[in-house]
């Protein structure tokens, strides 16, 4: 029973780590009460950012703070009745934002996302899934001639530091790579490195396959139900009771409402996105995923369409959809781009597990030899999936992971 293993939440993160424990020959089940990809992996940007080397910080200018505060934005909103039960999280999330600490947090989270082209390609390329991945980058586009110029000096940075590619576009560039926007902006700033994924549900659901196809075993099943069993683990699925050695808990923002039955409570919290599909009208494209910096929203050409994505909504986990992000955000991506009818009904809303110190809990859950986390991945899950799963595989194994793991302890949050 020693390799034997259950990972609770079918997300990208449990996914990668379930196939990772299997290639090492375990014997696994991978649970959730959805099929694979169907929660937070299913609706995001659907980028594999490798430059995304410097984590979303709490902002810092007061300015900025106050332009959130007012709530009328596109990027970030909030529910006035979540705010207490959030003001411990953010302030904590606010303290690890400052400079100094900052920097600390950035070097350790750029050593996860250094990694997500290379762990991601070698896992596609088996699962016959690569053609999803689309090495086109994606673009930041700026109206104002200074700002353009500010973020020139934080790509170069990021460059030097981090060996990020980038190139910068001016107006005409601009008008060239995109001759179907609506708008003349001063120009932009391209992203060389990320992989856009032309379909993020289809992706994971190639690696579930694999999974499967490497004798893996996927159950639909309640992951509260996870209980303590003969020195192992049971939980209940739609096809019985499923016992393990070992279990894993990757179940993104719920992860802490499992963890805390086990005496391990870590300050998660939420950040809720929503998107919709639309057409485009006539002959246009779109090439590559853009933000235009004045709207704050991102549009990404999908399989199913255009995507248009939102930013950060903070609500209860059990507060009722509220697209105003979305309702704000139309009629200003139509002046952008010629969208034609929205592709679906109603639009999608997923969470986003986010921790104070914007870094992931990958390791032993604390005064439990055998239950694992890996959580708590924010706007990067579907980025950080597979390096995630190879390196709590190893761990798991008793191998060095190939990536130093101390500055994502859980142990870090008792």
């Amino acid at each position: 029973m020693s390799k034997s293993a259950i990972v609770l939440g079918a997300g990208m993160v449990g996914v990668s780590t379930a196939l990772h424990l299997r290639q090492r020959g375990w014997d696994v089940v991978l649970v959730d009460r959805r099929g694979p990809g169907e929660g937070a992996s299913f609706g995001n940007a659907g980028l594999i950012q490798r430059e995304a080397v410097h984590p979303h910080a709490f902002p810092r200018q007061l300015s900025e703070i106050a332009r959130i505060a007012r709530n009328r934005s596109i990027d970030a909103v909030y529910h006035p009745g979540a705010l207490p039960g959030l003001v411990s999280p953010l302030l904590r999330y606010w303290w690890h934002s400052a400079p100094a600490r900052y920097e600390a947090v950035a070097r350790a989270y750029a050593s996860l996302i250094l990694t997500c082209l290379d762990e991601h390609m070698v896992v596609a390329r088996e699962a016959g899934s690569a053609e999803l991945l689309r090495p086109i980058g994606w673009m930041r586009l700026f109206g104002d001639e200074a700002k353009l110029e500010e973020v020139r000096k934080e790509a170069e940075a990021a460059h030097r530091d981090y060996g990020v590619g980038y190139r910068m576009l001016d107006g005409q560039e601009l008008a060239a790579a995109e001759p179907h926007l609506l708008v003349q902006r001063a120009g932009a700033l391209h992203w060389t490195d990320p992989y856009s994924v032309s379909d993020p549900h289809a992706l994971t659901l190639s690696y579930a396959r694999l999974f499967e196809a490497k004798g893996g075993r996927i159950a639909i099943g309640d992951a509260q139900t996870l209980r303590e069993a003969g020195g192992g683990w049971r939980v209940q699925t739609a096809d019985g009771p499923v016992e393990a050695a070992q279990a894993v808990v990757a179940l993104g923002a719920a992860a802490g409402m499992l963890t805390r039955r086990f005496g391990y409570a870590p300050p998660l919290f939420g950040k809720r996105g929503y998107h919709y599909h639309f057409g485009l009208q006539g002959n246009a494209v779109l090439n590559r995923p853009v933000i235009d910096e004045e709207s704050g929203f991102c549009l990404v050409p999908m399989r199913a369409g255009i995507r248009l994505t939102t930013g950060a909504e903070f609500a209860r986990p059990d507060a009722p959809e509220t697209p105003i992000q979305l309702t704000r955000a139309e009629p200003i991506a139509r002046t952008l781009l010629p969208l034609a009818d929205k592709v679906e009904d109603k639009p999608w809303l997923g969470t986003r597990p986010c921790t104070p110190d914007m870094l992931p809990v990958i390791g032993r859950i604390p005064g439990r030899v055998t239950l694992w986390g890996a959580f708590g991945h924010a706007h990067q899950g579907l980025t950080l999936g597979p390096t995630t799963g190879r390196m709590l595989a190893e761990m798991m194994g008793g191998e060095t992971p190939f990536i130093a793991p101390e500055a994502f302890r859980a142990e870090r949050f008792r």
